[in-house]
Protein backbone atom coordinates (compact mmCIF):
# COMPACT_ATOMS: atom_id res chain seq x y z
CA UNK A 1 0.00 0.00 0.00
CA UNK A 2 2.82 2.41 0.91
CA UNK A 3 4.54 1.61 -2.37
CA UNK A 4 1.33 2.35 -4.29
CA UNK A 5 0.90 5.72 -2.54
CA UNK A 6 4.53 6.58 -3.32
CA UNK A 7 4.07 5.82 -7.00
CA UNK A 8 0.88 7.88 -7.12
CA UNK A 9 2.53 10.85 -5.44
CA UNK A 10 5.75 10.77 -7.50
CA UNK A 11 4.42 12.68 -10.55
CA UNK A 12 2.98 15.38 -8.27
CA UNK A 13 6.24 15.78 -6.36
CA UNK A 14 8.21 15.89 -9.60
CA UNK A 15 5.92 18.55 -11.09
CA UNK A 16 6.20 20.74 -8.01
CA UNK A 17 9.94 20.37 -7.49
CA UNK A 18 11.51 19.70 -10.88
CA UNK A 19 13.03 22.65 -12.68
CA UNK A 20 15.26 23.19 -15.70
CA UNK A 21 18.97 22.91 -14.98
CA UNK A 22 20.65 26.22 -14.22
CA UNK A 23 17.31 27.99 -14.49
CA UNK A 24 17.77 30.38 -11.60
CA UNK A 25 15.32 28.41 -9.43
CA UNK A 26 12.48 28.85 -11.91
CA UNK A 27 9.96 26.00 -11.50
CA UNK A 28 8.77 24.24 -14.64
CA UNK A 29 5.24 25.51 -14.05
CA UNK A 30 6.50 29.11 -14.17
CA UNK A 31 9.03 28.57 -16.95
CA UNK A 32 6.30 27.35 -19.31
CA UNK A 33 3.61 29.76 -18.09
CA UNK A 34 2.08 31.89 -20.88
CA UNK A 35 3.43 35.43 -21.16
CA UNK A 36 0.52 36.82 -23.19
CA UNK A 37 -3.20 36.55 -22.53
CA UNK A 38 -5.75 35.36 -25.07
CA UNK A 39 -5.06 32.86 -27.84
CA UNK A 40 -1.60 31.31 -27.44
CA UNK A 41 0.63 31.58 -30.53
CA UNK A 42 3.70 29.53 -29.56
CA UNK A 43 5.51 32.54 -28.11
CA UNK A 44 5.48 34.48 -31.39
CA UNK A 45 5.17 38.25 -31.17
CA UNK A 46 5.35 40.81 -33.96
CA UNK A 47 7.16 43.78 -32.45
CA UNK A 48 6.41 47.23 -33.82
CA UNK A 49 9.45 49.41 -34.49
CA UNK A 50 9.78 53.02 -35.53
CA UNK A 51 12.24 53.94 -38.29
CA UNK A 52 13.08 57.21 -40.06
CA UNK A 53 10.75 56.15 -42.90
CA UNK A 54 7.84 54.81 -40.89
CA UNK A 55 6.63 51.98 -38.67
CA UNK A 56 7.24 48.30 -39.40
CA UNK A 57 6.99 44.96 -37.58
CA UNK A 58 9.64 42.38 -36.80
CA UNK A 59 9.12 38.72 -35.89
CA UNK A 60 10.16 37.32 -32.49
CA UNK A 61 9.55 34.01 -30.75
CA UNK A 62 10.03 33.46 -27.03
CA UNK A 63 10.85 30.14 -25.37
CA UNK A 64 10.14 29.96 -21.64
CA UNK A 65 10.14 32.53 -18.84
CA UNK A 66 13.11 33.26 -16.62
CA UNK A 67 13.38 36.59 -14.78
CA UNK A 68 17.18 36.22 -14.49
CA UNK A 69 18.33 34.83 -17.86
CA UNK A 70 16.86 36.09 -21.13
CA UNK A 71 18.93 35.56 -24.30
CA UNK A 72 18.13 37.46 -27.49
CA UNK A 73 19.61 35.84 -30.61
CA UNK A 74 20.93 37.98 -33.47
CA UNK A 75 21.26 36.12 -36.76
CA UNK A 76 23.85 36.78 -39.43
CA UNK A 77 23.66 37.99 -42.97
CA UNK A 78 22.67 40.76 -42.95
CA UNK A 79 19.16 39.58 -43.89
CA UNK A 80 19.51 35.88 -43.15
CA UNK A 81 16.88 34.52 -40.73
CA UNK A 82 16.60 33.15 -37.21
CA UNK A 83 16.15 29.67 -38.70
CA UNK A 84 19.80 28.59 -38.69
CA UNK A 85 19.90 29.43 -34.97
CA UNK A 86 17.10 27.02 -34.12
CA UNK A 87 19.70 24.60 -32.75
CA UNK A 88 19.65 26.66 -29.54
CA UNK A 89 16.15 25.27 -28.95
CA UNK A 90 17.76 21.91 -28.16
CA UNK A 91 20.00 23.39 -25.45
CA UNK A 92 18.83 26.62 -23.81
CA UNK A 93 15.29 25.64 -22.66
CA UNK A 94 16.50 22.54 -20.82
CA UNK A 95 18.96 24.76 -18.95
CA UNK A 96 16.09 27.00 -17.92
CA UNK A 97 17.28 29.89 -20.08
CA UNK A 98 14.61 32.07 -21.61
CA UNK A 99 15.53 32.61 -25.27
CA UNK A 100 14.12 34.79 -28.01
CA UNK A 101 14.56 34.11 -31.71
CA UNK A 102 14.28 37.22 -33.86
CA UNK A 103 14.18 38.09 -37.55
CA UNK A 104 15.65 41.53 -38.13
CA UNK A 105 13.83 44.01 -40.35
CA UNK A 106 14.12 42.97 -44.00
CA UNK A 107 14.44 39.29 -43.13
CA UNK A 108 11.98 36.63 -44.24
CA UNK A 109 9.54 36.55 -41.31
CA UNK A 110 9.59 40.30 -40.66
CA UNK A 111 8.45 43.23 -42.79
CA UNK A 112 10.62 43.77 -45.85
CA UNK A 113 10.55 47.44 -46.84
CA UNK A 114 12.54 48.37 -49.92
CA UNK A 115 13.86 51.77 -48.82
CA UNK A 116 17.66 51.36 -49.03
CA UNK A 117 18.25 54.08 -46.42
CA UNK A 118 17.17 51.57 -43.76
CA UNK A 119 20.12 49.26 -44.25
CA UNK A 120 22.72 50.85 -42.00
CA UNK A 121 24.34 49.57 -38.82
CA UNK A 122 23.16 52.48 -36.62
CA UNK A 123 19.54 51.94 -37.73
CA UNK A 124 19.78 48.21 -36.90
CA UNK A 125 21.19 49.11 -33.44
CA UNK A 126 18.13 51.25 -32.75
CA UNK A 127 15.92 48.38 -33.89
CA UNK A 128 17.51 46.02 -31.37
CA UNK A 129 16.95 48.59 -28.63
CA UNK A 130 13.28 48.88 -29.53
CA UNK A 131 12.94 45.08 -29.51
CA UNK A 132 14.60 45.00 -26.07
CA UNK A 133 12.14 47.53 -24.72
CA UNK A 134 9.14 45.73 -26.21
CA UNK A 135 10.21 42.40 -24.69
CA UNK A 136 11.02 44.03 -21.32
CA UNK A 137 14.64 42.92 -21.15
CA UNK A 138 17.05 44.80 -18.85
CA UNK A 139 20.49 44.77 -17.26
CA UNK A 140 19.36 42.28 -14.61
CA UNK A 141 18.66 39.56 -17.19
CA UNK A 142 19.49 40.58 -20.78
CA UNK A 143 22.10 38.54 -22.67
CA UNK A 144 22.75 39.41 -26.31
CA UNK A 145 24.14 36.63 -28.53
CA UNK A 146 25.09 37.36 -32.12
CA UNK A 147 26.65 35.22 -34.84
CA UNK A 148 28.55 36.69 -37.83
CA UNK A 149 26.79 39.96 -38.81
CA UNK A 150 24.75 39.39 -35.65
CA UNK A 151 28.02 39.52 -33.70
CA UNK A 152 28.92 42.80 -35.38
CA UNK A 153 25.50 44.17 -34.48
CA UNK A 154 25.84 42.91 -30.90
CA UNK A 155 29.15 44.72 -30.44
CA UNK A 156 27.73 47.94 -31.91
CA UNK A 157 24.73 47.64 -29.61
CA UNK A 158 27.01 47.17 -26.60
CA UNK A 159 29.02 50.26 -27.50
CA UNK A 160 25.87 52.39 -27.30
CA UNK A 161 23.55 50.54 -24.92
CA UNK A 162 25.64 48.25 -22.72
CA UNK A 163 23.94 49.78 -19.67
CA UNK A 164 21.01 47.54 -20.64
CA UNK A 165 23.08 44.33 -20.88
CA UNK A 166 24.00 41.64 -18.39
CA UNK A 167 26.21 39.72 -20.82
CA UNK A 168 27.46 39.82 -24.41
CA UNK A 169 28.29 36.80 -26.61
CA UNK A 170 30.01 37.42 -29.95
CA UNK A 171 30.18 34.29 -32.11
CA UNK A 172 32.41 34.07 -35.18
CA UNK A 173 32.79 37.78 -35.88
CA UNK A 174 35.92 39.89 -35.88
CA UNK A 175 35.88 43.56 -34.83
CA UNK A 176 37.15 44.71 -38.22
CA UNK A 177 35.92 43.97 -41.73
CA UNK A 178 39.31 44.92 -43.25
CA UNK A 179 40.98 42.41 -40.89
CA UNK A 180 38.37 39.82 -41.86
CA UNK A 181 39.03 40.48 -45.55
CA UNK A 182 42.75 40.03 -44.95
CA UNK A 183 42.17 36.69 -43.22
CA UNK A 184 39.83 35.72 -46.03
CA UNK A 185 42.75 36.26 -48.40
CA UNK A 186 44.85 33.92 -46.25
CA UNK A 187 42.24 31.18 -46.55
CA UNK A 188 41.95 31.83 -50.25
CA UNK A 189 45.72 31.52 -50.72
CA UNK A 190 45.55 28.00 -49.28
CA UNK A 191 43.42 26.88 -52.23
CA UNK A 192 45.02 25.39 -55.32
CA UNK A 193 46.16 28.03 -57.81
CA UNK A 194 44.03 26.79 -60.70
CA UNK A 195 40.91 27.16 -58.55
CA UNK A 196 41.85 30.68 -57.44
CA UNK A 197 42.51 31.68 -61.05
CA UNK A 198 39.12 30.32 -62.08
CA UNK A 199 37.34 32.19 -59.28
CA UNK A 200 39.10 35.44 -60.12
CA UNK A 201 38.07 35.08 -63.75
CA UNK A 202 34.38 34.91 -62.79
CA UNK A 203 34.74 37.74 -60.26
CA UNK A 204 36.46 40.04 -62.76
CA UNK A 205 33.37 39.69 -64.96
CA UNK A 206 30.96 40.14 -62.06
CA UNK A 207 29.54 36.63 -62.55
CA UNK A 208 28.82 35.96 -58.89
CA UNK A 209 25.48 34.30 -59.69
CA UNK A 210 26.92 32.03 -62.36
CA UNK A 211 26.01 28.42 -61.41
CA UNK A 212 29.59 27.22 -61.91
CA UNK A 213 31.02 30.00 -59.73
CA UNK A 214 28.44 29.38 -57.00
CA UNK A 215 29.12 25.66 -57.09
CA UNK A 216 32.86 26.22 -56.70
CA UNK A 217 32.35 28.60 -53.76
CA UNK A 218 30.06 26.15 -51.97
CA UNK A 219 32.28 23.11 -52.57
CA UNK A 220 35.68 24.70 -52.01
CA UNK A 221 34.87 27.35 -49.40
CA UNK A 222 31.49 27.02 -47.69
CA UNK A 223 31.81 23.27 -47.06
CA UNK A 224 35.19 23.86 -45.42
CA UNK A 225 34.72 27.17 -43.62
CA UNK A 226 30.98 27.89 -43.28
CA UNK A 227 29.56 24.53 -42.17
CA UNK A 228 31.63 21.34 -42.22
CA UNK A 229 28.81 18.85 -41.72
CA UNK A 230 28.49 16.43 -44.63
CA UNK A 231 24.76 17.11 -44.81
CA UNK A 232 23.73 20.63 -43.91
CA UNK A 233 20.91 20.74 -41.34
CA UNK A 234 17.43 21.68 -42.47
CA UNK A 235 17.40 24.97 -40.47
CA UNK A 236 20.61 26.08 -42.22
CA UNK A 237 19.18 25.29 -45.66
CA UNK A 238 15.94 27.10 -44.87
CA UNK A 239 17.84 30.20 -43.76
CA UNK A 240 19.90 30.20 -46.96
CA UNK A 241 16.75 29.79 -49.05
CA UNK A 242 15.12 32.73 -47.28
CA UNK A 243 17.98 35.26 -47.41
CA UNK A 244 17.06 38.72 -48.67
CA UNK A 245 19.80 39.03 -51.27
CA UNK A 246 19.16 42.71 -52.00
CA UNK A 247 20.04 43.70 -48.42
CA UNK A 248 22.77 41.08 -48.09
CA UNK A 249 24.66 42.24 -51.17
CA UNK A 250 24.13 45.92 -50.37
CA UNK A 251 25.74 45.56 -46.93
CA UNK A 252 28.01 42.48 -47.06
CA UNK A 253 28.89 42.06 -50.71
CA UNK A 254 28.23 39.26 -53.21
CA UNK A 255 29.11 36.37 -50.84
CA UNK A 256 30.90 35.29 -47.67
CA UNK A 257 33.85 34.72 -49.97
CA UNK A 258 33.98 38.23 -51.44
CA UNK A 259 33.70 41.12 -48.99
CA UNK A 260 32.12 44.38 -50.15
CA UNK A 261 29.12 46.62 -49.63
CA UNK A 262 28.41 49.20 -46.96
CA UNK A 263 30.29 47.25 -44.29
CA UNK A 264 33.54 47.22 -46.26
CA UNK A 265 35.37 49.69 -44.00
CA UNK A 266 33.67 48.88 -40.68
CA UNK A 267 36.24 48.68 -37.88
CA UNK A 268 35.81 49.08 -34.09
CA UNK A 269 39.19 47.63 -33.13
CA UNK A 270 40.14 50.69 -31.11
CA UNK A 271 36.79 50.79 -29.32
CA UNK A 272 36.75 47.27 -27.87
CA UNK A 273 38.16 48.63 -24.60
CA UNK A 274 34.90 50.55 -24.16
CA UNK A 275 32.94 47.30 -23.72
CA UNK A 276 32.84 46.66 -19.98
CA UNK A 277 30.02 44.10 -19.59
CA UNK A 278 31.02 40.41 -19.32
CA UNK A 279 31.75 39.30 -22.89
CA UNK A 280 32.46 35.93 -24.49
CA UNK A 281 34.24 35.82 -27.85
CA UNK A 282 33.75 32.54 -29.75
CA UNK A 283 36.14 31.44 -32.49
CA UNK A 284 36.68 28.21 -34.39
CA UNK A 285 39.61 26.54 -36.13
CA UNK A 286 38.08 26.45 -39.62
CA UNK A 287 36.08 29.67 -39.31
CA UNK A 288 36.04 32.39 -41.96
CA UNK A 289 37.02 34.60 -39.00
CA UNK A 290 40.52 34.33 -37.52
CA UNK A 291 40.22 32.38 -34.22
CA UNK A 292 43.42 33.97 -32.89
CA UNK A 293 41.92 37.39 -33.50
CA UNK A 294 38.79 36.32 -31.63
CA UNK A 295 40.95 35.32 -28.65
CA UNK A 296 42.74 38.67 -28.87
CA UNK A 297 39.38 40.47 -28.80
CA UNK A 298 38.54 38.78 -25.49
CA UNK A 299 41.60 40.46 -23.99
CA UNK A 300 40.71 43.92 -25.29
CA UNK A 301 37.31 44.17 -23.61
CA UNK A 302 37.29 44.79 -19.88
CA UNK A 303 35.67 41.53 -18.74
CA UNK A 304 36.33 39.16 -21.61
CA UNK A 305 36.57 35.43 -22.02
CA UNK A 306 37.28 33.34 -25.12
CA UNK A 307 35.91 30.04 -26.37
CA UNK A 308 37.73 28.01 -29.01
CA UNK A 309 35.97 25.32 -31.05
CA UNK A 310 38.68 23.00 -32.44
CA UNK A 311 36.39 21.25 -34.92
CA UNK A 312 34.16 24.17 -35.83
CA UNK A 313 33.77 26.63 -38.67
CA UNK A 314 31.66 29.78 -39.11
CA UNK A 315 28.62 27.84 -37.88
CA UNK A 316 30.40 26.18 -34.95
CA UNK A 317 27.02 25.99 -33.23
CA UNK A 318 26.38 23.15 -35.69
CA UNK A 319 29.68 21.52 -36.62
CA UNK A 320 31.31 21.69 -33.16
CA UNK A 321 28.05 21.77 -31.31
CA UNK A 322 28.93 20.17 -27.99
CA UNK A 323 32.02 22.33 -27.41
CA UNK A 324 30.17 25.46 -28.55
CA UNK A 325 27.05 24.93 -26.44
CA UNK A 326 28.92 23.81 -23.33
CA UNK A 327 31.11 26.91 -23.48
CA UNK A 328 28.28 29.36 -24.11
CA UNK A 329 26.02 27.83 -21.46
CA UNK A 330 28.90 27.81 -18.96
CA UNK A 331 29.57 31.50 -19.61
CA UNK A 332 25.93 32.46 -19.06
CA UNK A 333 25.80 30.47 -15.83
CA UNK A 334 29.03 32.07 -14.59
CA UNK A 335 27.69 35.58 -15.27
CA UNK A 336 24.39 34.69 -13.60
CA UNK A 337 26.32 33.48 -10.55
CA UNK A 338 28.47 36.64 -10.61
CA UNK A 339 31.67 34.63 -11.08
Amino acid sequence: MKKLLYLLMLPVVCFLSCQPKGGGNTPVSEYFAPVDTGVQVAGIKMVSIQTPVGKFRVWTKRFGNNPRIKVLLLHGGPAMTHEYMECFESFFPKEGFEMIEYDQLGSFYSDQPRDSSLWTTPRFVEEVEQVRQALKLDSSNFYLLGNSWGGLLAMEYALKYQKNLKGLIVCNMMASIPAYAQYNSVLRSQMRKSLVDSLQNYEAKGLYKDPTYESLVVKEYYNKHLCRLVEWPDPVNRALNHVNEQIYVMMQGPSEFKVGGRLLHWDITNRLKEITVPALMVGAKYDTMDPKYMEWMSKQVKNGKSLYCPNGSHLAMWDDQQVFMKGVIGFIKDVDAAK
